[in-house]
């Protein structure tokens, strides 16, 4: 009955919160896939291990020490045990979604479909933004293009009452005798 309701209880902050980006790829790494799947990383990572073949380097890598120490200098506190000794892996939203093949439990498989969706609303948000960007970007231009429209004016108002304070050559038929 637990593993029904396992896509409803994990909210998309928490997802989202463990989300990184390393190598310009938004990822998820071992430990925390292993939490949400219900299973020791240890385990998560022998299933890996055991079916390399499924993961290419676009759907899983191994971190480098430095991009360990990055990740690990974002946390205040480590506690004690928590971080492993070995290199953790990153999943693309490929990689996780081969995991949940890989370790063929219902609740992996769920979860998997979570994550899969909240990637995919990631992805709807950073394309919304995008077309808010270039339409700022539009209206930026116009608004641009009619301060140099409205300068214009301006300067020909400005030449048109300058030639009004001139006195104005008389034109026209002159009558003889006349006025």
């Amino acid at each position: 009955m637990k593993e029904e309701l396992t896509s409803v209880i994990i909210p998309n902050e928490v997802i989202i919160n463990k989300i990184y980006l390393f190598r310009g790829v938004k990822v998820m790494l071992d430990s925390d896939l292993a939490e949400l799947f219900g299973v020791e990383t240890k385990r998560l990572k022998e299933q890996v291990r055991r079916n390399i073949e499924r993961f290419p380097e676009h759907f899983m890598f191994e971190l480098t020490k430095e991009e360990n120490e990055v990740l690990r200098s974002q946390f205040a506190t480590l506690e004690q045990g928590k971080y492993s000794k070995y290199l953790p892996f990153a999943f693309s939203e490929h990689g996780i979604l081969q995991l949940s093949n890989v370790l063929k439990s219902k609740r992996a498989v769920e979860v998997s479909i979570k994550i899969i969706d909240v990637f995919v609303q990631l992805r709807t948000m950073v394309l919304s933004n995008t077309e808010i960007r270039l339409e700022v970007e539009k209206i930026k231009k116009k608004v641009d293009n009619q301060d140099k429209n409205i300068e214009v004016i301006f300067r020909y108002f400005d030449e048109l009452l300058e030639q009004k304070q001139q006195p104005r050559k008389e034109i026209g038929y002159k009558i003889p005798g006349g006025k």
